[in-house]
């Protein structure tokens, strides 16, 4: 983990990540920018949010494992697409021209740089009543808050 390279205040931010759960036989992506790095209960972990109403949400529940993955620039339109296109409605990895990638707990994408396989170690909705206003307001308003989902990085 020490050889990887990991720019926490951009990974997530300005270049985006896919959050993939599921099987082989059914899986859904979705892109993510908020989302964060370090240790908790001195395991290596990746921090990700989601909201309920998003479809790979049931995935994260129903599985103990999902992958984060970074791209290239040159994918930041197939992450858009994954990001605004629900995989209720669409096969969005075609629609991306993305490649699945089946691994033994999960699913990521051939043309990632970088992929993190993690297990997942806590799940928890956020209080709202701990939200500080300026961001219920301009983030929550008429929204469900998001989910926090620690994920053990464990390749």
């Amino acid at each position: 983990m020490d050889k990887v390279p990991i720019k926490p205040f951009s990974n997530f931010a300005k270049e985006w990540a896919l959050i993939t759960a599921g099987t082989k036989e059914k899986f859904n992506s979705m892109t993510v920018a908020w989302g964060a790095m370090g240790t908790l209960w001195n395991k290596p972990v990746i921090q990700i949010f989601i909201r309920p109403c998003r479809y790979t949400f049931q995935f994260l529940e129903e599985n103990d494992y999902f992958t984060v993955s970074f791209y290239e620039k040159k994918y930041k339109k197939a992450l858009g697409i994954m990001g605004t296109k629900s995989g209720r409605d669409f096969d969005k990895p075609k629609l991306a021209k993305l490649t699945p990638k089946f691994l033994e707990h999960s699913v990521t994408f051939e043309e990632a740089s970088k992929t993190y396989v993690c297990k997942k170690l806590y799940m928890n909705e956020m209080d709202r009543g701990k939200i500080p206003e300026a961001f219920l307001d301009k983030l929550y308003k008429d929204e469900p808050v998001h989910y926090i989902i620690f994920g053990e990085v464990v390749n």
